[in-house]
């Protein structure tokens, strides 16, 4: 049994205190009412005796606890990316996760395949370090994802069954009403009123959160008719695969730092995919993150000190990608120039709420099937054209996966092996569209600039002690290097 990361009285200090710290870390067990909650809840706190603690909600789940209607353990963090003595077992948890939220199907021995390991081995490392069977895991995380769209979203039952991984009604109420004793519209009726059609759906993080860095990184970046900052607020565009068909709407995230949470809309026609949507928001804002042990590391990085600072990633993988390519050796405002041509003339025009959002940024399939001659036009050159297109082309046909789920070392194989991408590019993508927190693109002319030094041996000698957060200590070195004080 993988061991607590607190001893049961020092989780009862934080649950006493609501500590956020250890938001998504802990949660508690109330054997008197059989109800699980993140140490943040706002209600009594209960007596020490009837408190039992665990790591995960699975934990909690497997235990007979059902989930509070009032803190809602399925908006807390998730899970980072964790040390390399456990890092099989959190990316075939990060695996299951995606395919849960994505509805893709998961079949565990498949799982283990890609892992390279049997399906024995793989149930008991994934035992080990996380408490719980995979297959306990992956119920937990239907059911959480199911319970999340039944109290912020309209839908009705039969589309929150389909949407969380459930491939019937009557599957899904007797799963629900055996892991949380009543049935999924009485949880409605118990949670809250019915919400309203635009209501957000809330995301949480740990404290603290360097929101201003964050956005500020976005906002420097952003492509005109496909996403804005304006304040506390990120909108965007989206186009989403789903059931041979292609998805377009638009997102608006707005951050409310007094809650530790982000608040997010989506267009209805992305309301079939609205789970792997929330998933692709906390990987594009770091929503996971544990500043507890990132920002110790991060305190002897160059530059002023700032807390919670986070590594943006990708909403969208494959437009990442693309954009990382098109910054190959240029400034960061003529690769944003290349990427808005882009969207003109590939994107897909879109109605939105706001006269900025134009267009959907383009389709892998759109791009792969592009005349080169059409895309050079743009001026952009033939061997970034070349690289685009055989990147497209990978994506389109299902064999190369950009999302936090996808396995590090073969995917960083496959972008090396395209035409026109090195290791820059390929250490830059896994930083952001695979959100890998060790990222590290020594050769990038800003992390010279910064650490004093053109040798990027001498560069990668000198991120050592900042393992295995470098990615972060790359997001920090910028945002100082664009922000000057």
């Amino acid at each position: 049994m993988r061991r607590m990361v607190l001893d049961a009285d020092a989780a009862y200090l934080a649950v006493k205190a609501r500590d956020a710290r250890f938001d998504g870390r802990l949660f508690v067990g109330v054997t008197s009412t059989g109800v699980y909650c993140r140490p943040v809840c706002r209600v009594r706190t209960p007596r020490r005796e009837n408190c039992r603690f665990f790591d995960t909600r699975a934990q909690a789940e497997a235990a007979a606890f059902r989930p509070c209607l009032k803190c809602r353990p399925e908006i807390a963090p998730g899970l980072s990316h964790m040390d390399s003595s456990q890092q099989l077992a959190d990316t075939a948890a990060r695996w299951i996760e995606q395919a849960v939220h994505s509805g893709e199907p998961l079949v565990l021995p498949a799982l283990a395949a890609r892992l390279g390991i049997t399906d024995r081995h793989l149930r008991r490392i994934f035992q080990a370090a996380h408490g719980v069977s995979p297959h306990a895991w992956l119920t937990t995380q239907r059911l959480l994802l199911a319970k999340q769209l039944l109290t912020d979203t309209p839908l009705p039952v039969t589309q929150v069954a389909l949407a969380s991984g459930f491939g019937s009604l009557r599957r899904f109420n007797a799963a629900f009403a055996g892991h949380y004793r009543l049935a999924p519209s009485r949880l409605r009726r118990e949670g809250a009123a019915a919400p309203a059609a635009d209501a957000p759906l809330r995301l949480a993080y740990r404290p603290p959160c360097d929101v201003d860095a964050l956005l500020a990184f976005f906002a420097a970046r952003q492509v005109r008719g496909v996403e804005a900052v304006e304040g506390l607020v990120l909108r965007r565009t989206l186009g989403w695969s789903h059931r041979g068909q292609r998805l377009h709407g638009w997102l608006a995230c707005r951050f409310v730092p007094e809650r530790h949470e982000v608040h997010v809309q989506a267009a209805p026609a992305l309301a079939p995919v609205l789970g792997a949507v929330l998933q692709a928001v906390r990987q594009g804002l770091d929503l996971d993150a544990d500043p507890a042990r990132i920002d110790p590391v991060l305190a002897t990085v160059p530059g002023p000190a700032r807390a919670g600072m986070r590594l943006p990633g990708a909403i969208d993988g494959f437009e990442l990608a693309v954009r990382v390519i098109l910054g190959q050796q240029v400034t960061v405002k003529a690769a944003r120039t290349l990427t808005e041509r882009l969207v003109q003339r590939f994107g897909t025009p879109i109605d939105t709420p706001w006269a900025g959002l134009t267009h959907v940024f383009p389709h892998a399939a759109t791009l792969a099937a592009a005349d080169p001659e059409a895309i050079g036009t743009l001026g952009i050159v033939r061997q970034r054209v070349k690289a685009l297109q055989a990147l497209a082309t990978e994506v389109a046909a299902d064999r190369l996966h950009l999302h936090r789920g996808a396995p590090l070392e073969p995917t960083l194989a496959a972008l090396l092996a395209l035409p026109g991408v090195g290791d820059w590019t390929a250490q830059v993508i896994a930083m952001r569209a695979l959100a890998w927190p060790d990222a590290w693109p020594a050769s990038d002319i800003g992390l010279m600039n910064a650490l004093g030094t053109r040798d990027p041996k001498q560069v990668t000698r000198l991120a050592e002690t900042w393992r295995p957060w470098r990615a972060y200590a790359v997001m920090k070195l910028w945002h100082a290097l664009e922000n000057p004080t």
